[in-house]
């Protein structure tokens, strides 16, 4: 087989994305189908004829298209590379191949869409301006956070008064339920737990229960919704037969003597708030810096826009995709759920995915401007953060990383954090103020 030529035209679809169109001259072709016929038939097998002596129109009815199939891959491969070389283009992936098949005496045309590496050349990443929250822990901040702690340690208490169930109340039901007369055992249930006014029920159900005593039993028709699970009975109007067994309400501990006790480590209530000022002062804090880092990332994104391939793109989704699907089933959702949910979430991980490869890309190339490194301590120091945070072994995480070639991985996040913080030391950032509903801005930056 010798050497192919033909004629490209090169299309740029945009700076990433080429589109090479080529025309190869049938002399071409029909020395690749007699070369492609020439290997089909010395491993033809076919009845009356002795192998590789199988006449010409005898291969061309029995293969002809596994003949043109093999000349067709040997035309694209030959002078696809050899315009890639030419015209000095470097693909990133498998091109896209759009051709028609062989026609007889006809040049063979076919496209080829390849994506390439993106030009990034980084500009205006210093005296970036940014705003950002004022660190402030109020006395609501600690009062909120008191009461989540104390609903952590809440009860349920059976309620001792003869009294009808009402709203924030759990009731504590036996239910059977008929469709067009007919009892769905599937559907019954036996000691529910409902909360009144938590709406985890059917619409309208909670309601029609309150004022019911201990003991009491109602019936209560409901239409079950049109995406009913079980199909046959959607739509359809159904009578529930609740009894009431037990009603309990929450008790929420008071904060005394008795409260603080639930903590080893506090003497005080004073102790206790401290900690929680703290807590809360810490987790402000860490909110401040990651939507100053979401700014400045915004800014330059806005200051340096360039396409960037959509095959990287598409990467970045489908490992964001199976990130949301292992989640999921970690939290116990079905497998039949978790696929159905998948199915919608390309389109909603697209921009996000685009973002992310961008401020990479970006990122990196700054910090290949400002010879911005990475050193095996910093690697190291980051691999016993994660064992302190993981509460596991050094040396363990560190042979977890490097038997399942994460150490690359880490190293890029690691770079990319003290690119950021390189940007961010440079960055005027201006501090809000708020007070007394008024918005005072205080100079922060360098």
């Amino acid at each position: 087989m010798g050497e192919v030529t033909s004629e490209v035209k090169i299309e740029e679809i945009n700076s990433v994305k080429k589109k090479l169109s080529f025309e190869i001259p049938w002399s071409d072709v029909k020395n690749e189908i007699d070369s492609a016929y020439l290997v089909v038939g010395k491993k033809a097998r076919i009845k009356g004829f002795r192998p590789g002596k199988v006449p010409r129109k005898v291969l061309e009815v029995h293969y002809r298209d596994e003949a043109e199939g093999e000349a067709i891959s040997s035309l694209v491969s030959k002078s696809y590379l050899e315009a890639l070389e030419k015209n000095d283009i470097m693909p990133i992936d498998q091109p896209i191949i759009d051709q028609k098949g062989i026609e007889r005496e006809q040049s063979f045309n076919y496209t080829a869409t390849v994506e390439i590496h993106p030009v990034v050349d980084p500009k205006d990443y210093t005296g970036i301006e940014v705003e950002k929250a004022e660190l402030k822990v109020t006395k609501k901040d600690v009062d909120n956070r008191l009461d989540q702690l104390r609903e952590m340690y809440a009860t349920l208490e059976d309620v001792k008064e003869e009294r009808g169930l009402k709203e924030g109340d759990f009731a504590i039901i036996d239910f059977e339920v008929t469709v067009d007369g007919k009892e769905r055992k599937e559907l019954a249930s036996n000691n529910y737990m409902l909360q009144l006014g938590a709406g985890m029920f059917m619409p309208g159900f909670e309601d029609k229960l309150e004022g019911l005593k201990k003991g009491e039993t109602k019936k209560v028709a409901m239409t079950f919704p049109d995406n009913f699970d079980t199909k046959e009975i959607s739509g359809k109007e159904g009578v529930y037969s609740v009894t009431i067994k037990d009603i309990r309400e929450k008790r929420v501990p008071e904060l005394d003597g008795e409260f603080i006790k639930n903590f080893e480590k506090y003497e005080s209530f004073d102790d206790l708030k401290k900690d929680i000022k703290k807590s809360i002062e810490e987790e402000k804090k860490a909110n401040i810096k990651s939507e100053v880092t979401k700014k400045i990332v915004d800014a330059l994104l806005e200051k340096n826009d360039f396409d960037v391939p959509s095959v990287w793109i598409e990467r970045q989704i489908y490992i964001m995709t199976l990130d949301a699907q292992q989640r999921m089933i970690r939290n116990g959702m079905a497998p039949d759920k978790v696929v159905e949910i998948s199915a919608n979430l390309h389109d909603r991980f697209q921009d996000q995915a685009t973002r992310m490869v961008k401020s990479t890309l970006l990122l990196n190339k700054i910090a290949e401007k400002e010879s911005i490194t990475v050193e095996e301590n910093e690697i190291e120091e980051s691999l016993k953060e994660i064992a302190t945070q993981t509460a596991r072994d050094f040396e363990t995480v560190k042979e977890t990383y490097e038997k399942n070639n994460l150490i690359e991985g880490l190293k890029n996040e690691i770079l990319e954090k003290k690119t950021l913080e390189f940007i961010e030391d440079k960055a005027i950032i201006k501090t809000i103020k708020k007070k007394k509903g008024e918005t005072k801005e205080e100079e922060a930056g360098k």
